[in-house]
């Protein structure tokens, strides 16, 4: 992983952002202009965001949601499928928990998609038995 590179930043290229969304299937694949303006706005507003870079290709991300006082969770980690299984998500997610932790975070949470609960756990989280996740419903 040496010649990969992991940054917190507050401006990303929203079209190589938009194509990791799309990569991992988390976003609409038609054309919409506003869409990167969204994801500019993602980034901007995100209490933190993480990129890894391999040369100037951005081919891993994550971000954390937080109230900037207590809690904090990490969403849309993810990494280009030609570098996984090289440890980029992990140091994605520490580097969060890097500055979550210094920012005075105590409560840090996630949903993991079905599958990852290896990957979380080797990182210090744990399954919150008794509570399940809910999304708004939206018409």
């Amino acid at each position: 992983m040496t010649d990969i590179e992991l940054s917190i930043v507050t401006q990303a290229d929203p079209e190589a952002i938009l194509a990791l969304y799309r990569h991992a299937g988390w976003w609409q694949t038609d054309d919409n202009p506003e869409y990167l303006r969204t994801v500019e706005k993602i980034i901007a507003n995100s209490h933190s965001f993480a990129v890894a870079t391999h040369g100037s290709r951005i081919i891993g991300m994550g971000r954390a949601i937080s109230d900037r006082v207590s809690d904090a969770y990490i969403q849309d980690v993810t990494v280009h499928s030609d570098y996984r299984g090289r440890g980029i998500g992990k140091a994605i997610v520490r580097k969060l928990l890097e500055r979550l932790r210094g920012d005075g975070m105590q409560w840090i949470g996630l949903i993991s998609e079905p599958g990852y609960d290896r990957f979380y756990e080797g990182l210090g989280f744990a399954r919150m038995e008794g509570y399940t996740p809910f999304l708004l419903k939206q018409d």
